[in-house]
């Protein structure tokens, strides 16, 4: 059994494949933290410790007890309010207006079968799979209970947490902060990994000491952001990629969130994961309940790499959903780059013609095929193919597309609407605003109110129009701002920001319910929305709208720490690249683009005979490894940050197939020789390189490594395949 609850200790003991979490629900009903690590065994509370520690206040039932306090205690849900000075998991306030939540354990339930989440993303599993725990916790005075659920995908070495509360009280109550997760530890040394950037350069990595005070990254932008990813590692002060300690917490949500890490007074640290504050205050009538999205909890003490492969195991086969979760992706041809807003039908027949002639498999028309749309001021919301741009309709565009041999997709960004559109001179009322004060605008549009189902099921039904109008098969759903003013005419402020992203996901769900072997991928100006919350609905997300490799490079390095390859979305561009000017060889570019979803964007006809003949071995390369990059093992070999070169490689789960992968960052005079390592090969076992025909032990491969060749040039790459003799 994943779950155990000793009854007469009160205490509850989670096992993974690998891991050990445990908590007690102690004589005073508080629910305790006592581990989470390494596998063990026995009953930890022998690890608690009580003392007088003077300004540490005692709660009432303890009688004149100075030694208890919860400002000491490891918890499972801190709350504000009880004496516990650190920061909460749970701000509520009352009818009366105190701010107080004194939650206590009333009981709980074991079931086989990992829980579900009304309305919200949750990681899934069958009964064989997973169980589930549920913890009720009440406050006694207001009414209010928690439910704190648990999840243990015992094979993942995976532990998820949510919380639903709900207002059992006669009052009004109001939630003003509320996370997922909290993980207290009694001692310790660490550091907090996260996740930084901004547009077109997400995702970078920074390493900070967990000190003294509070660290916090979050988003008030409407969704998780390019500026932080709603992941963090917390990590030992000496681990690395292939040993040490580290917890990892990735919030399963595409909304505000925030992530706490602090040092107490007593070198105690808390770790806290869940929605952002700052436009949070969402009132629960009586009877009413609301959802915490869920956190995604491992824990590796064999490194990050080893803590990144179990998340990528857990987001392929818990997290992604249908036709395309396990399949191979179409290899597409996008039309931005290529193009822009300039085009007709005959461009994208033209682009379908030429994929063809490359072994591509589908062509994406991009922004500007709807409405009135010549650049990014306009049309918005009016989601009607313009014929007259086109010079054809819809369906017989995708009709000539499909006669070239190829798929079709489109690109569309239905949350949003252009003030110059039919859509909102009809109806103004359905963008977000504060009443009385112009509009904070975004790349010229303003956001529709998601929260209300009426605006959603207007926009589903013209969406459904476009995808009913021919043989559609791709959907790019694009994102191009955050939010800013944050007022719904049908809602109280406090709600808008939660209601709305709930509102997305329900607009999502019905749209793959009703196309199943549509393929979305998710956007957000690239990578501002890459998160596991909406990998529920997409299963690849454009990784950034930075198409330069030699950036590229970082930014999958830093995605590939929690989201798996095949997530990514990564494309072949021209050069000079449309974003930083930087040229860069098409091989490289292509092995840049290899670690992720792949397929281009750029004009094809602007290719040389010999560029095209590039990119047709590059097809049939990766058509080779696809199964490989999606489903196989994933190691960084190197810290770009750090070496002169960045390497990766893929290792399938048999570990008979291995897929190296090297780009050069540095170049100077007279270089010295880089060697490159792989790693989760068989050691005793020989492979062959199948481009010379090489043989090397695996051991050799992995302990001395292999030479990289010193070339000429900026940003050489090199690709090695292996295969198990």
């Amino acid at each position: 059994m994943a779950i155990t609850y000793q009854e007469k200790e009160r205490i509850f003991t989670l096992q993974t494949l690998h891991t050990t979490y445990q908590m007690k629900a102690d004589e005073h009903g508080a629910l305790l933290h006592l581990y989470y690590g390494q596998k063990t065994a026995g009953n930890l509370d022998y690890l608690l410790t009580f003392y007088d520690r003077g300004f540490s206040g005692n709660p009432a039932d303890v009688g004149r007890d100075r030694t208890y306090s919860m400002d000491t205690l490891p918890l499972e849900y801190p709350t504000l309010g009880v004496g516990d000075y650190r920061s909460p998991a749970l701000v509520l306030e009352n009818g009366d207006g105190t701010v107080c939540a004194d939650l206590r354990y009333c009981s709980h339930e074991i079931r086989n079968g990992k829980y579900a989440l009304q309305g919200l993303p949750a990681a899934f599993a069958n009964e064989e799979e997973a169980q589930t725990l549920s913890v009720l916790l009440q406050d006694s005075v207001s009414g209010v209970s928690v439910e704190l659920l648990y999840g243990v995908i015992e094979g993942e070495d995976v532990i998820t947490r949510a919380a639903v509360i709900t207002n059992a009280g006669k009052d009004v109550v109001t939630i003003q902060k509320a996370a997922s997760a909290c993980l207290d530890f009694l001692y310790g040394e660490y550091d907090l990994i996260s996740f930084y950037g901004r547009h077109a350069m997400e995702r970078s990595v920074q390493r900070n000491p967990v000190g003294h005070g509070s660290f916090s990254i979050g988003s008030r932008r409407g969704t998780s952001s390019h500026q932080y990813n709603p992941g963090v590692i917390l990590a030992g002060k000496h681990t690395t990629e292939e040993q040490g300690g580290c917890y990892g917490l990735l919030f399963a949500y595409s909304g505000n969130f925030s992530c706490e890490a602090e040092k107490d007074q007593f070198d105690q640290t808390r770790v806290l994961m869940g929605l952002g504050t700052d436009f949070l205050r969402y009132p629960l009538q009586p009877g009413e309940s609301f959802t915490v999205p869920e956190t995604i909890m491992c824990y590796s003490d064999q490194g990050l790499g080893e803590l990144s492969r179990h998340y990528h195991d857990c987001i392929r086969n818990h997290i992604c959903r249908g036709k395309y979760a396990k399949e191979a992706r179409p290899l597409l041809l996008n039309s931005w780059e290529g193009a822009y807003f300039h085009f007709t039908g005959e461009t994208i027949v033209n682009l379908a013609r030429e994929a063809k002639a490359l072994d591509i498999d589908m062509v994406v028309m991009d922004d500007g095929w709807f409405g009135k749309r010549e650049d990014d001021n306009s049309g918005l919301g009016d989601w009607r193919a313009n014929e007259e741009k086109l010079q054809m309709s819809l369906g017989e565009l995708v009709k000539r597309v499909n006669n070239e041999g190829v798929r079709f997709g489109i690109w569309m960004e239905p949350e949003m609407v252009s003030e110059d559109s039919d859509l909102y001179r009809a109806h103004p009322d359905w963008a977000l605003c504060f009443p009385g004060r112009a509009p904070v605008r975004g790349r010229n549009q303003l956001v529709l109110d998601f929260s209300r189902e009426d605006v959603r099921e207007a926009v589903f039904a013209q969406v459904c129009q476009v995808l009913d109008s021919g043989n559609i098969e791709y959907l790019k759903w694009d994102f191009n701002r955050s939010l800013a003013d944050i007022a719904s005419a049908q809602r109280v402020p406090g709600k808008v920001t939660y209601d709305y992203v709930l509102g997305l996901y329900d607009f999502l769900e019905k749209l793959s319910a009703r196309y199943p072997d549509l393929l979305i991928e998710g956007c957000s100006g690239g990578g501002g929305r890459f998160d596991a919350g909406m990998l529920y609905y997409t299963p690849q997300i454009w990784c950034s709208d930075n198409t330069d490799a030699a950036d590229r490079v970082f930014i999958q390095y830093g995605t590939s720490f929690f989201y798996p390859a095949c997530t990514m979305g990564a494309h072949v561009s021209a050069v000079p690249n449309h974003q930083t000017g930087r040229e860069v060889s098409l091989f490289t570019r292509g092995v840049a683009a290899m670690a992720g979803t792949y397929g281009f964007e750029l004009n094809p006809a602007k290719l040389t005979d010999a560029e095209k003949e590039e990119v047709k071995e590059q097809v049939q390369t990766f058509k080779r490894v696809e199964v490989l990059v999606r489903n196989g093992d994933y190691y960084r070999l190197s810290d770009p940050y750090e070496e002169a070169f960045a390497a990766w490689a893929f290792v399938s789960k048999e570990k008979d197939r291995a897929l190296l992968s090297v780009v050069m960052l540095k170049k100077h005079g007279n270089m010295p020789v880089s060697y490159v390592r792989l790693k989760g090969l068989f050691p005793e076992e020989m492979y062959e390189n199948t481009a010379d025909g090489k043989v090397y032990a695996g051991s050799a491969l992995m302990e001395a490594g292999i030479a990289l060749p010193l070339q000429m040039g900026e940003y050489q790459s090199f690709m090695m395949e292996f295969r198990r003799k």
